[in-house]
């Protein structure tokens, strides 16, 4: 069975990402439309090696369409998604807008892939922050094992994270050390990325934390299990794509290194690349365009009772954002359309 898939906000990074993994995954697809802004209606994307144009958002009637994929800002989510769930068709929200909703689900498919139930209170699933999405997926699997007590993360975020804006910023600032004359200054960022690191994400908040911390805290909580204790420092990076984590895990009861490089190696979207030598490990570099969550430097924790410490990288345009909405559209077909009766 093939299905009507729309894809809103085409034109940008995570839209036109969301296409080429339709594609490649062969997602059963009956008629596609690429959705985007007035200013953007016509524009040419890709989706395999066909080219659609973009049509207008505004009045586009969802309408006899199962799947809408968004990736907008949450302004437009918030007066289009719910027109579109109304009209029938289930909305894959990519923006925060309804991530701590009690009403819409939170999914990373290989962590709590049944919370796609939950769709039916407002036909809306969300997707969630980019740098959550990662780590869920290194935590679940050993969270199964030995309960997750309490988890310390740093995060070094690329600054893809922030749109073609801070792709932009990066490769303007980089020039300009170099060109006499042509420094940029910070319009996306507080202070200058290229070779620097920024340790703010979002807003600040009222605790001195900024959101994107909060979010991780907020998110893990819903998606993985609401008694984790999560606390996280953010930072941005000057990486153009691919998010990399440090992750403290202190567990309720022991769990060795060699049986969780074992669990990791043994779960879905997880690769591990672990071995105890030069460049016996992942980079952001490495992981970009692959779908994969990457785990290396496992490592006991002998400062904790049953603690380990592992990094963490993944492609945040794939798994922390458009693969992960493609893979709830997945989960959403074989779990819930393919099980109606016909």
């Amino acid at each position: 069975m093939a299905y009507n898939i729309v894809v809103v906000g085409a034109t940008g990074k995570v839209g036109r990402e969301m296409l080429n993994i339709l594609s490649e995954r062969d997602f059963p697809i009956k008629e596609i439309v690429a959705l985007a802004s007035r200013r953007s209606i016509g524009t040419e994307v890709s989706y395999g090696d066909k080219t659609l144009k973009t049509k207008d958002l505004e009045g586009f009637n969802f309408s006899g369409y199962d799947i809408a994929l968004f990736a907008i800002g949450s302004d437009a989510t918030k007066e289009h998604a719910p027109r579109a769930a109304k009209s029938g068709c289930l909305v894959i929200d990519n923006s925060s807008l309804y991530r701590y909703d009690p009403e819409v689900p939170l999914i990373v498919p290989e962590v709590n892939p049944n919370a796609i139930f939950d769709f039916k209170n407002k036909n809306i699933i969300a997707n969630p922050n980019c740098s959550t999405s990662q780590m869920v997926v290194a935590l679940r699997p050993l969270h199964d094992r030995a309960r997750i007590k309490r988890v310390v993360v740093s995060t070094y975020q690329s600054v893809s994270g922030s749109g073609k804006e801070g792709i932009d910023e990066l490769w303007n600032q980089t020039k300009g050390v170099y060109v006499p004359h042509q420094g940029v200054s910070p319009t996306v960022y507080t202070k200058k990325i290229a070779f620097n690191v920024i340790p703010h994400i979002d807003v600040f908040l009222e605790d001195g934390s900024t959101k994107e911390e909060w979010k991780m805290i907020a998110e893990t909580q819903k998606i993985l299990d609401k008694n984790i204790n999560v606390t996280a420092t953010c930072v941005r990076v000057p990486v153009f794509v691919g998010h990399s984590e440090s992750i403290n895990i202190e567990f309720e009861e022991f769990l060795g290194v060699d049986e969780a490089r074992s669990i990791l190696r043994e779960s879905d979207g997880i690769m591990v690349i672990d071995k105890r030598e030069d460049g016996g490990y992942i980079t952001p570099v490495e992981c970009v365009g692959d779908n994969a969550t990457f785990i290396s430097r496992i490592r006991q924790d002998n400062t904790v009772e049953n603690g380990l410490n592992l990094w963490c990288v993944s492609d945040n345009l794939r798994k922390g954002a458009a693969l992960n909405a493609v893979q709830i559209a997945e989960t959403y077909v074989s779990k819930v359309l393919m099980s109606k009766p016909v």
